[in-house]
């Protein structure tokens, strides 16, 4: 980016939203269509659809958690509780920061590849950020990626860049999310644990995670044609879609950065599966690590098809499903269950809040 385009002037803007200078010569801006955007989303959404989302998310939690008591024993999962030793939780909770720091590294690989490099240190809260701003808006991670994208554009990152950060995150991710669901079936295929309603559900997770990354991708390659344009400027996103289009290609068809990407990518899903395990270390009931690998594999795909976007109930039930599914008692997955969610869910939003009101405050 010139010097030029980053010098801060008075300027008033023209129709089109270019800047003009005092002598009332245009030149291009920084404000992106990630950034027009990104207030409506993150700071006026509809407080009423996302007060319903939570009031739903909550009372599908309650339900999971009364339903496991009905089967289980309440007096054999407190006592589970009161026991859990405070040692392995503190080394779960420095596994569950190792995501953040794996999803920052994804991040810092493609800023490097496209010649932009920045500390790791300014991309990790960042990631908290997302991480929050997904759970209190949910819109299937849409609104997280907004705030990460203007958060680099903020950091000095051109937009195009930025919108080329998006586009390798978001297929590294879906690759990896392939990976670690197929592998979980078949490791249920070969425990012979393959139900056909479960394996109706993976095939919908596989359509849509493969439809999502299609659909962003043909966006970009036939954004510019007249039909795609006149629907997009009726939508109002005529400046986000040109930044589609124009974000740079070449780092979408390296092996290399693909490779390295999905590997990041595939260490958050392994480190959220041991932060699982960890807490039923904690609790003193121990299963197979395979199995809560698998469990924690197939609530995921079941939270992320499911009708709540905020995952609150559909995640601890097919939870704890599968783990009683695979010799794990009742009362033993829904403590470990209940462990991981607030170390992955709860209490990020406590740094959370901060770190995404900072970054709106400062785009």
């Amino acid at each position: 980016m010139s010097t030029s385009q980053t010098r801060t002037v008075r300027t008033a803007h023209n129709l089109e939203g270019d800047v003009l200078p005092p002598e009332g010569r245009p030149v291009p801006s920084t404000e992106t269509g990630f950034v027009r955007i990104a207030p409506s989303v993150l700071g006026k959404a509809s407080r009423l659809r996302s007060l319903m989302v939570w009031v739903i998310g909550m009372l599908g939690f309650l339900a999971v958690i009364l339903v496991s008591l009905h089967f289980g024993s309440l007096e054999k999962m407190g006592q589970l509780v009161r026991s859990a030793h405070p040692a392995w939780l503190f080394v779960a909770l420095f596994v569950q920061a190792g995501t953040y720091v794996s999803a920052a590294y994804v991040w810092r690989q493609v800023l490097n590849r496209a010649g932009h490099p920045m500390p790791l240190r300014t991309l990790v809260p960042l990631g908290v950020a997302k991480v929050f701003t997904d759970q209190v808006l949910p819109s299937g991670g849409i609104s997280g990626t907004m705030l990460v994208v203007r958060g680099l554009i903020r950091r000095r990152v051109p937009p195009e860049v930025a919108m080329a950060v998006m586009l390798v995150g978001l297929l590294s991710y879906d690759i990896a999310y392939l990976v670690v669901v197929l592998t979980s079936a078949g490791m249920l295929w070969l425990q012979h644990r393959l139900s056909l309603p479960l394996l109706i559900a993976v095939t919908i997770f596989v359509i849509i995670t493969v439809a999502v990354p299609a659909a962003v991708l043909s966006l970009k390659q036939w954004g510019k044609r007249r039909p795609i344009a006149w629907v997009s400027k009726c939508l109002g996103a005529t400046a986000l879609l040109r930044e589609l289009t124009d974000a740079p290609t070449d780092l979408l068809r390296s092996p290399r950065l693909l490779l390295q990407t999905v590997g990041l990518q595939l260490c958050i899903f392994v480190l959220d599966a041991l932060t699982l395990w960890l807490a039923f270390n904690a609790i003193g009931d121990v299963p197979p690590l395979w199995a809560v690998f698998v469990s924690f594999a197939i609530a995921s795909m079941v939270a992320t098809i499911g009708p709540i976007p905020v995952g609150l109930g559909t995640f601890e039930a097919a939870s704890v499903g599968m783990l009683s599914l695979l010799g794990v008692s009742v009362e033993a997955a829904l403590a470990g269950t209940l462990l991981l969610r607030g170390l992955t869910f709860w209490l990020p939003m406590l740094p959370g809040i901060w770190l995404a009101r900072r970054e709106i405050r400062h785009a």
